[in-house]
């Protein structure tokens, strides 16, 4: 059976609804700051929960952890299956601290509709968790698509551009049209279910769950089908080139909060990992396929960095970086091995800290001079020189210093990617340089030189933005002097998908038949050798499976 462990207590629902119900009781609120600090209150619990959640997950093992399911729609195979594992388990810690840090910011930065808002990044919060504990694709998929209602309104009715409704439409059909094709290949998947469900008299017949999804064979041809619709779903998300153009209007014209949420929690690239690379992992290794996801990575890493070089404006140069950023992550994902595997889900999970924390310290040279351009700023370390040391240190770890988070997930990348296609690595290491040209280049401009007119009275960072910009710091430190408690936590799970990769999706079929027998789902009475004692094998597939085979006579 696939190896699943439960906790006694539906912590990860909680993690799923809390939000939303606190969201509920701020509806109830008029007293504005009793709101914000409800508001702040809830995403503590919440976070502390997440914490929990991490503290008890169990590193090492590819298994399922915290597992809840119930059915929900059985005619249809579709459950409320929720777990985690070492590749999901680290964003729902990530997603609520970044939550609780952007209401933090949001205390003196919101001020109209104060009560709508709050409600609104709880319910983001909520939907982003949910995408990372939904085992069931369906339940992803719900969850995939209700995050789109918040972040819409968020971008529409607070955003701090002139072009912010435009932005929040563009967001939202580029989204839909990638879903379009992403849900037609969850329904290939499904009903590749249920052909094999069919033909081995397996009850029920169709099943959108992914741990029993994997126990079926696909054939190639359909597998690489399957793959270019889910990419396309992510790809839109991500979003990867050439799918980008959303991403620098929703960042630049949307709230500080939104751009955080959006560029430090990596939905598109999580997709690959999660169900991609498992559930088709022939297509995904099969030549015309790495080779064109090679050349996209390559290329976003290197479009990204020039255009970010000539950007005046830092909402808009981070934007560029983020998808040079997830040009690495794409390289590192098809490189198909472990360390480019381990490079990218560390590296989506350091973007949280480095890139999230360039946009609050954007937001704070925002609330100082309600612009991010260039030519606003000069001279600003002479009077602010907390907020230039935190920017300093937060842009290092984004360029990958040595001694921070960055260094070690593009490491980690680029071995990997070394090690598979060298050719397209050596490409990529320009994109380092390029890199360190565009961050230096504004910092200097803007920290250093001589006073611009209007920097004279501007004040340092105050408390609130102190308690954020060091929190990022101690995890860009923390990950990149000691990242193995990290690294211990999604090594099993990263191992799972090499082995996984190396094996293919074509199971043995007798194999699958007994593995649907033990669940009590096949209607055929076991076999005269089904009924001896027959050797058990591992298989490995995202997580750990232990089936029966049947014995030789």
């Amino acid at each position: 059976m696939l190896d699943e462990l439960t906790f006694g207590f539906p912590i990860l629902s909680l993690l799923l609804f809390f939000p939303l119900v606190g969201a509920m009781i701020l509806w109830l609120i008029e007293d504005e700051d009793l709101l914000k600090s409800s508001a702040l209150g809830i995403s503590v619990l919440e976070l502390v929960v997440a914490g929990l959640v991490l503290y008890h997950f169990q590193p090492g093992t590819a298994a399922m952890q915290f597992t809840e399911r119930l059915a929900w729609i059985p005619p249809l195979g579709i459950s409320y299956h929720l777990a985690v594992d070492g590749i999901s388990v680290l964003f729902v810690g990530l997603t609520a601290l970044l939550t609780t840090l952007i209401i933090l910011y949001s205390w003196e930065t919101a001020r109209h509709q104060v009560k709508a808002y709050f409600m609104a990044l709880l319910a983001f919060e909520a939907m982003t968790i949910g995408i990372f504990v939904s085992i069931d694709l369906i339940l992803f998929f719900v969850f995939w698509e209700l995050m789109l209602i918040p972040s819409y309104f968020l971008i529409k009715l607070w955003g701090t551009g002139v072009d912010r409704q435009y932005a929040a439409l563009k967001y939202v059909l580029y989204t839909l049209l990638g879903s379009v094709f992403m849900l037609v290949g969850i329904i290939l998947l499904d009903l590749n279910y249920h052909v094999w469900a069919t033909m081995h008299h397996v009850e029920p017949s169709y099943s959108f769950d992914l741990l029993e999804l994997l126990t079926v064979p696909i054939p190639l041809g359909q597998q690489i089908l399957i793959f270019w619709l889910i990419f396309l779903g992510l790809a839109f998300k991500a979003p990867l080139f050439p799918f980008h153009t959303w991403l620098p209007d929703a960042l630049v014209e949307g709230p500080i909060g939104v751009a955080v949420m959006l560029a430090g929690v990596k939905l598109g690239t999580y997709g690959f990992m999660r169900f991609s690379l498992p559930l088709v992992p022939d297509a995904s290794k099969s030549p015309t396929i790495v080779t064109v996801m090679m050349v996209l990575a390559v290329i976003a890493i290197i479009y990204g960095a020039i255009i970010a070089l000539i950007q005046p404006d830092l909402r808009r140069l981070l934007a560029f970086s983020s998808i040079s950023h997830l040009g690495f992550v794409v390289l590192g994902l098809f490189a198909l091995n472990f360390q480019g595997l381990q490079g990218s889900l560390l590296t989506m999970i350091n973007l949280g800290f480095s890139t999230a924390g360039l946009f609050f310290i954007a937001g704070f040279l925002f609330t100082r001079r309600y612009s991010t351009r260039l030519n606003a700023f000069g001279g600003l370390a002479k009077k602010a020189p907390l907020l230039a040391t935190f920017f300093l240190i937060i842009g290092l770890a984004s360029i990958g210093l040595p001694g921070t988070n960055g260094f070690v997930g593009e490491f980690l990348i680029l071995l990997g990617a070394f090690k598979a296609h060298w050719e397209y690595a050596a490409v990529a290491v320009t994109g380092v340089i390029f890199g360190a040209a565009y961050f230096l280049w504004y910092y200097e401009r803007s920290m250093f030189g001589p006073l611009v007119e209007g920097v004279q009275g501007l004040a340092d960072l105050n408390g609130r933005e102190i308690v954020i910009a060091l929190s990022l710091t101690i995890m860009i430190f923390w990950i990149g002097i000691y990242p193995a408690p990290f690294l211990n936590m999604m090594n099993g799970s990263v191992q799972a998908i090499v082995d996984r990769l190396d094996r293919g999706a074509v199971v043995a079929e007798a194999a699958s038949v007994n593995e649907a027998r033990r669940k009590g789902r096949a209607t055929l009475p076991p076999s005269r050798h089904e009924q001896t004692q027959a050797p058990r094998v591992r298989a490995v597939g995202v997580t750990a499976y232990d089936v029966a085979l049947p014995s030789k006579d």
